[in-house]
């Protein structure tokens, strides 16, 4: 990771040295802090293409003691295969139909692509990294969300148990977001929400969604650091959370049922997890459970 050196108001550049104590100082209390604790993190298929990075910094986590976990979604990838094997998308009140012809390609996707190429890479920087899907071992278990809408589920149970015996083992478990149905057959779920659900399962410490943006804005497009659930849900009375983000923000209130902190920060920006996780300004939004503490 490229260092920016600081200057000081005079122009003059800060002595490396001094700027790495700067660095170190800043961090290792976070470092300290998450040493041990389970950290559930979610890599948006808008984001896939700066995925080396990503693991990077999760590889990095690891090495310094934190338990991380990641989800991912392939949406882009699964449009392209989609469009190439001319399979038509039909939609029903603005929701995609996930018909068995279009199964088939989701998980040819999300397992022989997306989430092997995520292993693969892993391994390949030097990460103790295992691929697994919510069908291993009873992992998510789902109901058909709307029959209208073909083979997509809704999360009804999550066992994390094989997931809690490999970070034991010091494994970093790669998930697909697919499902197994009271039948047996496989389903299809929303990455963010299998996200939140195995983070509650987990009692993870935090659930980081890893997005093609920066966070949640204000009206004028600055970003909010921080907010608490109350005031999630009054932006989103608002419409100030709207669109796209409405549904992420849900996952994350969702989340806090069990998990104290969630994030949301932006995948694109090169080491965005680190600095999200070890500097006190932070990268993206984190919303916290409860409600903002009067100050005295």
């Amino acid at each position: 990771m490229a260092i920016a050196f600081s200057r000081t108001p005079d122009g003059d550049i800060i002595s490396d040295h001094h700027l790495i104590a700067e660095v170190l100082r800043e961090a290792l209390p976070y470092i300290d802090y998450l040493k041990g604790k389970i950290l559930v993190i979610k890599l948006g298929g808008s984001t896939l293409e700066h995925q080396q990075i990503v693991l990077q910094d999760i590889i990095w986590l690891s090495a310094l003691g934190a338990k991380p976990v990641l989800v991912h979604g392939g949406g882009p990838y699964i449009n392209e295969w989609l469009k190439r094997l001319q399979i038509p998308t039909r939609f029903e009140n603005g929701l995609r139909v996930t018909d068995a012809q279009t199964l088939e390609v989701v998980r040819m996707v999300l397992l022989g692509q997306v989430n092997q190429g995520l292993v693969l890479m892993a391994s390949q920087m030097g990460g103790k990294a295992i691929g697994l899907c919510g069908t291993d071992a009873g992992l998510v278990r789902a109901r058909v969300a709307d029959e209208r809408l073909g083979f997509v589920g809704e999360v009804e149970e999550v066992d994390p148990t094989l997931v809690q015996v490999l970070v034991e083992q010091g494994y970093i478990p790669i998930i697909a977001p697919l499902g197994q149905g009271p039948d047996g057959t496989c389903l299809n779920i929303n990455a963010d929400v299998v996200a939140a659900h195995l983070a509650g399962a987990l009692n993870a410490e935090k659930l980081i969604f890893l997005s093609n943006v920066v966070g949640i804005c204000r009206p004028d497009g600055s970003l909010i650091s921080e907010l608490t659930e109350e005031e999630a849900l009054r932006l989103i009375d608002e419409g100030v959370i709207q669109g796209g983000m409405i549904p992420k923000v849900a996952a994350c209130l969702d989340a806090l049922r069990s998990v104290p902190r969630v994030h949301i920060v932006d995948g694109r920006e090169p080491h965005v997890l680190l600095r999200e996780l070890f500097t006190d300004k932070g990268a993206g939004t984190m919303i916290v459970r409860g409600a903002r503490q009067p100050s005295a």
